[in-house]
């Protein structure tokens, strides 16, 4: 079925909405997977807040066209697929890697972060990136440390003489 010129016009305006708020893309090709697992593939995209979509290259290139994501363009060949992270940098990068451990049909073509093209080899080091959540705890935690650190040197003397009190009260009730 042919898409109307009206279709097209919100296809492309779906995506180019989607590409201005996005952290970042992957696209991957799908040739040779089956409906069932492009179905699983979609579904965890929806978990996981990763906006995914199968869309004519054409049309991508003009969504994509004024945004951080339009070096994508040259690299828009074939079939594929279009993963945006909304949430957060490595969400879609997440998603792909994961499903390809399982679908080996799934091949990622190119990854676009920050108005940046990278090879489809970097998609382990975006995957890798912690989510927003994971990000702030691990700041906390720097954050805290110092501050930590610096009551536990205040209570050490209190401390100190507390275990030197009960260790000489040992020592006379042992002796007594």
């Amino acid at each position: 079925m042919a898409l109307t010129l009206e279709s097209k016009k919100r296809i492309v305006a779906e995506v180019a909405e989607v590409a201005a708020s996005a952290h970042s893309a992957v696209s991957a090709e799908y040739r040779g997977l089956r409906v069932e697992d492009m179905t699983n593939l979609r579904g965890k995209a929806r978990e996981t807040g990763v906006y995914l979509r199968v869309v004519k290259n054409t049309l991508t290139r003009r969504a994509v066209k004024d945004t951080e994501f339009e070096c994508l363009s040259p690299e828009l060949i074939g079939p594929l697929v279009l993963a945006f992270s909304r949430e957060d940098p490595g969400s879609a990068a997440r998603l792909f890697n994961e499903f390809g451990k399982e679908n080996v049909s799934l091949k990622v073509r190119s990854i676009a972060i920050g108005g940046q093209l990278f090879d489809a080899s970097e998609l382990g080091r975006l995957a890798s990136l912690p989510t927003r959540d994971q990000a702030i705890s691990m700041l906390m935690a720097v954050m805290k440390a110092p501050v930590e650190t610096f009551v536990r040197t205040l209570a050490e003397p209190h401390a100190k003489l507390v275990r030197t009190v009960a260790a000489i009260r040992d020592q006379k009730q042992s002796a007594g």
